[in-house]
C-alpha cells in the first residue's frame, strides 16, 4: 500500500524520499555523473569543481553540486574532504603509480631499441611502467640486420615484438628495412629525428633548436662543437639525459611511439 494503514497520518502530497547520502571525494574513487553518464576515477577536487578520469586517461571536471553522482548505482551527493585529498602519483610517463610495485615475471614480448641511449632514455620516461606490466627492453646495434634478429626471435601471438627504429622517415634507409618485417606479431615504429638526442625538447637545454649538422659529419659529435660543449658524447648524453624529468620535456613525436609500442605488446591475451 502506497500510503501506509491511515494516508492521513502523512503528508500524502510529499511522500518522504530517502534522503541522498555524502561521500568524501576521496581520490581514486570511482563515480559516474548521472547527467552525462561519465564514469571515472576522482584524481582532483577543490572547493567548486571535481576532477574525474576514465580508464582511456580522458578528463572531465564536472561542479560539485548537491546531487547528480553515482556509486556502484547508487545517487551521492560528492563533497570535498575535510581534509584536501592528495593528487594521485604519477610516473614519468604521465601514467597512474603503482604502489607496492611487486617484481613481475617478464613477459615473453619485448621492445628492442637501437642503442645504449635509446634504452636509458625509455627507462627514464617509461621504466615504472614497463616494471609495472613486466616489459623487458633490449638495445640493438643498429638495425641493418633487423630481418635476421626478428626471425631469431621467432614472434608469436604471445610472444610479441616491438621495434623502436630511429630516423623513420620516407625514403630513408630505415624505412626500407622497416618494411622488410612483415610479421603481424612485429610491430616497428619510428620516429623522424636523426638520433634519440632530438627527441629532448631544446628548451630544456637552454637552446631554441637543435643545431643543424652539415651533411656527411658525424651528428653527435656535430652537435657537440654547435653548441661549445668540451665533453665526449657518452658525456653529452649524460648532460643531456639529465635535464629529463617527465614526459612533458619529450617531443611527442616520440612520446606516441613508444607508447604504441607499450599497448602492443601488452595488448590483452598476449601474456
Amino acid at each position: 500500500m502506497r500510503y501506509g494503514h491511515d494516508i492521513l497520518s502523512t503528508d500524502w502530497r510529499h511522500p518522504k524520499r530517502r534522503p541522498v547520502p555524502e561521500v568524501d571525494a576521496r581520490i581514486d574513487e570511482v563515480v559516474e555523473e548521472a547527467g552525462t553518464g561519465f564514469c571515472g576515477a576522482i584524481v582532483a577536487c577543490d572547493k567548486t569543481t571535481v576532477t574525474l578520469e576514465d580508464r582511456h586517461g580522458k578528463h572531465r571536471v564536472f561542479p560539485l553540486t548537491k546531487a547528480g553522482f553515482l556509486i556502484d548505482g547508487e545517487p551521492v551527493t560528492l563533497v570535498r574532504p575535510a581534509v584536501a585529498p592528495r593528487a594521485p602519483q604519477r610516473s614519468a610517463s604521465g601514467s597512474r603509480q603503482v604502489t607496492d610495485l611487486r617484481a613481475q615475471v617478464a613477459r615473453e614480448s619485448r621492445i628492442y631499441v637501437e642503442g645504449v641511449h635509446d634504452a636509458a632514455f625509455v627507462e627514464r620516461i617509461w621504466g615504472h611502467d614497463l616494471r609495472a606490466e613486466g616489459v623487458v627492453v633490449e638495445y640493438l646495434e643498429g638495425i641493418d640486420d633487423l630481418t635476421d634478429i626478428v626471425a631469431d626471435f621467432e614472434p608469436g601471438p604471445q610472444r610479441r615484438l616491438g621495434v623502436l627504429v630511429d630516423h623513420l622517415v620516407d625514403g630513408t634507409k630505415e624505412s626500407r628495412i622497416a618494411q622488410q618485417v612483415t610479421s603481424p606479431h612485429v610491430l616497428v615504429c619510428g620516429h623522424p629525428f636523426i638520433d634519440i638526442w632530438q627527441a629532448v625538447k631544446p628548451q630544456r637545454l637552454g637552446i631554441d633548436a637543435w643545431p643543424q649538422v652539415p651533411h656527411g659529419q658525424p651528428w653527435k659529435e656535430g652537435v657537440i662543437a654547435a653548441l661549445g660543449w668540451n665533453c665526449t658524447t657518452g658525456e653529452a648524453w649524460q648532460r643531456i639525459l639529465s635535464k629529463v624529468d617527465s614526459f612533458a620535456d619529450v617531443e611527442p613525436a616520440l612520446l606516441g611511439r613508444v607508447e604504441e609500442l607499450i599497448d602492443f605488446v601488452t595488448e590483452p591475451g598476449t601474456r
